[in-house]
């Protein structure tokens, strides 16, 4: 058990996400144990000032450049993704590893892994009718934000690169495989939930998944089950 260090916690968004997508998560973290670094890519929130990323590699890298900035060498840490952030955290942790400062494990929610085959539609390439029923399928964007015209055109910039990034090259990690552990966590209404021990197939080390009840954005619903296996998965059971 760690009582040395805190343990830092990084946390990677879905897409159209930004810093502020896991806020609902933080007050379970105790500050005097933790350090809660939710990440974003270029485009929004804090960094809304900066051009869109719109390729996989560049949105690797943005993100792994943020990590090693942060990172404080002797303080164990995880990543943590949701959907987006589950597949772009795979090749981040793979390059922490390779500059020998592995996480203690990758957890994923929301997500299947790379190479999970899925349906061809470009979402970032539909016109705004198409691409707002595809939101509302997958939930978690709020009916006010497609509803109202000037939230959904300040918010579809964002949500279109972030697919862009996913769809133009879905199976980039193909071949990859971690030391890492990795825990995996999905709605049991999700589309791709049968494919969750596809994970399994990233990872060298141990590999464990858990399924709730709800849709992609289970996490909302969820939140103190994420938040203690997270906890329990960087060895802090504070929340008993």
């Amino acid at each position: 058990m760690y009582t040395q260090n805190k343990t830092q916690i990084f946390l990677l968004h879905f897409a159209g996400g930004s810093c502020h997508s896991y806020d609902f998560l933080r007050k379970y973290f105790d500050k005097n144990d933790y350090e809660f670094h939710a990440l974003e890519l270029p485009g929004r929130g804090k960094r809304s000032n900066e051009q869109f990323v719109l390729d996989k590699e560049k949105a690797i890298q943005d993100y792994f450049n943020q990590l090693k900035t942060i990172r404080v060498k002797n303080q164990p840490y995880i990543v943590y993704g949701h959907s987006m952030g589950s597949t772009l955290g795979l090749s981040v942790v793979k390059r922490m590893e390779e500059i020998g400062d592995a996480p203690q494990v990758l957890i994923v929610t929301g997500n299947p892994g790379p190479g999970v085959s899925r349906r061809e539609k470009k979402h970032y390439l539909l016109d705004d009718l198409a691409f707002k029923e595809e939101l509302r399928k997958l939930g978690g964007v709020p009916e006010e934000v497609l509803e109202n015209q000037e939230l959904f055109d300040y918010f579809s910039p964002i949500m279109r690169a972030d697919f862009e990034v996913l769809e133009k090259d879905n199976f980039l990690e193909k071949g990859l495989v971690l030391d890492t552990p990795i825990y995996a966590m999905m709605g049991e209404k999700e589309e791709t939930v049968d494919k969750i021990k596809n994970w399994n197939r990233f990872t060298r080390n141990e590999f464990k998944f858990k399924i709730f009840p709800g849709n992609h954005f289970f996490i909302n619903d969820y939140p103190l089950d994420i938040a203690r296996t997270i906890l329990n998965q960087s060895r802090k059971l504070v929340l008993g």
